[in-house]
């Protein structure tokens, strides 16, 4: 992929200048156009574009988010990766609908998102998550994989449990509120 100077500044999300020093240095390949123009070769294969996600279920867990994330740009660092991006959310791992998450996997520039353990990531579905993503040529890495299939079962158990325990919860909580607005109802009609 070719770009102009500004149009990939623009992409690196630094100024013009940035870009420019980087040409000075060598770091960048360019080429000269016919009217005297610097294009900047970029091999698509080899850009790698990495985010890392780290997640707490409550705010009461807020430090543990500072914590992750230097882990994982330390693991970054020493694989040789540039972090793009560092997304920290709170919220449940059962929550399908965290922004932060969805702005990532929509993202196709990212190429690579790197997780802590998997729960951190999603507590389901994340083989069909990573199955999607490798169709698009992207990855998730996951720092911290269970390294038995007894772990990986409890962690399955745990999650089961926590998610009909969050729905059931969740219908009470429902059921209150169905009842109030059924007396709301009752005392408009009593009223009129």
């Amino acid at each position: 992929m070719k770009y102009k100077i500004r149009q990939y500044a623009k992409l690196e999300g630094v100024k013009y200048r940035a870009i420019w020093n980087r040409i000075q240095k060598g770091q960048l390949q360019t080429e000269r156009t016919a009217s005297g123009g610097i294009r900047i070769i970029i091999d698509e294969a080899k850009e790698e574009r990495v985010a890392i996600y780290c997640r707490v279920s409550s705010s009461e867990n807020k430090a543990n988010l500072d914590k992750q994330v230097d882990r994982l740009i330390s693991y970054c660092n020493a694989k040789g990766w540039r972090v793009e991006k560092i997304i920290k959310e709170i919220g449940s791992g059962l929550n399908d609908k965290r922004k932060q998450l969805e702005k990532i996997l929509i993202d196709p520039t990212i190429t690579k998102i790197v997780v802590e353990h998997s729960d951190r990531f999603s507590r389901f579905g994340i083989n069909y998550i990573m199955q999607l993503l490798q169709m698009q040529g992207r990855a998730i890495e996951i720092v911290n994989k269970q390294t038995n299939d007894r772990d990986d079962l409890m962690q399955d158990f745990v999650s089961i449990i926590t998610s009909f325990c969050s729905r059931l919860y969740g219908l009470r909580r429902s059921k209150r509120k169905t009842e109030q607005l059924i007396k709301e109802l009752e005392k408009e009609n009593t009223i009129s």
